[in-house]
């Protein structure tokens, strides 16, 4: 397991250090949601990574990455406590380089229907990402790193600080693909080597 542990640590560093626009990876800034605790904020970032996965059609296999908290730089000295809290899901599936855009589109217009603010854009070939803001101050972002992996990831806004229970996350079998930390589950619309149809909305 210590192995898997390190896979998924190394693929989280790998798209945290590839050339962010905006403030992807800053620490949470702007005034702390006091009637929000830091284990309330965790469950609204599963349910904001549920939402989106429930709205890309065809749907994606996922897995839970690593979950992590820590104290707001702008209110350390707060006698309440605030922090923030993230919570990360790897796609497992393969996303062909020619259905990227496809899958950046269906997430970005489900982010806008969903009243989020889009802040930043990373165009690049091999490694796009799209970073947004949600009406409750949640930060989310879409990348793509190593191997064409997308990550998603979503960042409370500085909340009470609190005791933090990590969601659940299925042990992996060292010798499985999973442990691997790449995609490697194929879909018939999602990995097709062709641009996909416009019909389709990507």
């Amino acid at each position: 397991m210590r192995a898997v542990a390190v896979a998924v640590a190394v693929a989280v560093a790998v798209v945290s250090g590839c050339g962010l626009i905006g403030d992807g990876d800053a620490e949470p800034k702007g005034t702390a949601q006091k009637n929000m605790n830091m284990q309330e904020a965790g469950d609204r970032a599963e349910q904001m990574l549920d939402g989106i996965f429930g709205a890309i059609t065809p749907s994606v296999e996922t897995q839970r990455g690593p979950s992590s908290d820590s104290i707001c730089a702008d209110f350390k000295n707060d006698s309440t406590g605030t922090g923030s809290i993230t919570r990360r899901r790897h796609v497992m599936t393969i996303i062909s380089d020619e259905r990227r855009g496809s899958f950046l589109g269906v997430v970005e217009r489900q982010w806008k229907k969903d009243g989020y603010e889009i802040t930043s854009v990373r165009k690049h070939k091999e490694r796009p990402a799209i970073f947004a803001s949600s009406p409750e101050g949640f930060r989310v972002s879409l990348e793509f790193g190593y191997k064409g992996q997308a990550h998603f990831s979503v960042t409370s806004p500085c909340v009470t600080e609190s005791e933090v229970t990590e969601a659940p996350r299925e042990p992996l079998d060292p010798s499985s693909p999973e442990a691997e930390g790449f995609p490697y589950i194929r879909s018939d619309f999602w990995s097709a080597e062709t641009p996909a149809p416009s019909s389709s909305g990507g």
